[in-house]
């Protein structure tokens, strides 16, 4: 009988496993967490990955040689920010020792305190479920409590560089599993609508609301609204399955009527609307209200309920905040 042949452990050169490892292609994430003062910290790392569905894990790996590792080691909560195509500078700025990096981003606090970054691919807001030691980092384990995504394109990265990502978006892909956030434009009488892809006309919409009057398009141009003329005009739900609907009327300013607009995109006439071709029966409902509203020159706030739902009539025109009088505090 022979004998087993000597175990003999092979030295593994950390370099080129680094680049095996670089060599499976990741996204980008920006994983954000308060520290024990409730300061915000965050860094870049791709190390993620979905863990579970029920319960809702995920889990990311934090290197113990980061400068943000303590506050990660100790939290209860954190976020994990999946960064899209045009956020490579974001995560530059996060990879590096920065003491500003929140200064270059827009961030919220949506459920968990975590800070949560508004403008990324997809978010997820965790409670911590476990840690577990794992040589040079820790592994972090989340239960999601919260998430949004939008339909843009991810971030890739292979090879230690940043790579492009062809993502065409899968057809009946939701932007979001929050609030749809559409736009009723008018511009000389006519209304603008959108091509769904079916054969059917639908609103503008945008991946939240646009604080800055301009409604992105798919071409890289853009429409400017005006904004003493864009305010909420409707809010309610399609489906128990669907996300709820958040409408805005607005008019689009005189220096963008001239704008070739993308083929999706049509005015129609307010006396010629396809209704027909409208697929949502809320929306048919809304636009018809608007037209009447429009013929009185008098807008009304919509929400949906139980009965019929509620509408608010707005007399006056509507007013910059900044200019109408307030208490003192």
């Amino acid at each position: 009988m022979l004998a087993p042949a000597p175990h003999i452990e092979t030295a593994i050169d950390p370099i080129a496993l680094r680049r095996a490892f670089g060599t499976f292609v990741t996204g980008v994430t920006i994983i954000t967490t308060v520290d024990a003062d409730g300061n915000p910290r965050g860094m870049t790392a791709n190390s993620f990955t979905s863990v579970s569905l029920d319960p809702p894990l995920l889990l990311v790996c934090v290197g113990k040689s980061a400068s943000s590792f303590p506050a990660f080691n100790e939290a209860k909560s954190f976020a994990v920010n999946l960064l899209h195509e045009g956020q490579t500078e974001v995560s530059g700025v996060f990879a590096s020792k920065s003491v500003d990096k929140f200064q270059s981003v827009n961030h919220d606090r949506v459920h968990t305190g975590a800070p949560v970054l508004t403008d990324c691919l997809t978010w997820f807001d965790c409670t911590t479920h476990n840690r577990i030691d794992a040589g040079d980092h820790v592994i972090l384990i989340g239960q999601v409590q919260a998430f949004g995504t939008t339909p843009s394109a991810p971030l890739g990265f292979c090879r230690g560089r940043y790579a492009n990502v062809k993502d065409p978006l899968p057809s009946g892909w939701l932007a979001s599993h929050g609030m749809v956030v559409g736009y009723l434009i008018e511009a000389d009488g006519n209304i603008l609508l959108r091509a769904d892809g079916k054969g059917g006309w639908v609103l503008p919409s945008a991946k939240r609301r646009i604080a800055d009057n301009e409604l992105k398009l798919d071409d890289g141009g853009a429409l400017t609204l005006l904004p003493e003329n864009t305010f909420l005009y409707s809010v309610f739900d399609v489906a128990d399955s669907d996300p709820g609907y958040l409408i805005y009327r607005a008019r689009l300013s005189h220096d963008s009527m001239g704008v070739a607009l993308p083929p999706d995109l049509r005015f129609f006439s307010i006396d010629n609307l396809p209704y027909d071709a409208v697929p949502t029966r809320e929306v048919r409902a809304m636009l018809r209200r608007y037209l009447r509203e429009r013929h009185d020159a008098r807008f009304g706030i919509y929400m949906d309920s139980r009965d019929g739902g509620r509408l608010a009539m707005i007399d006056g025109d509507a007013q910059p905040w900044l200019q109408t009088p307030r208490e003192q505090s």
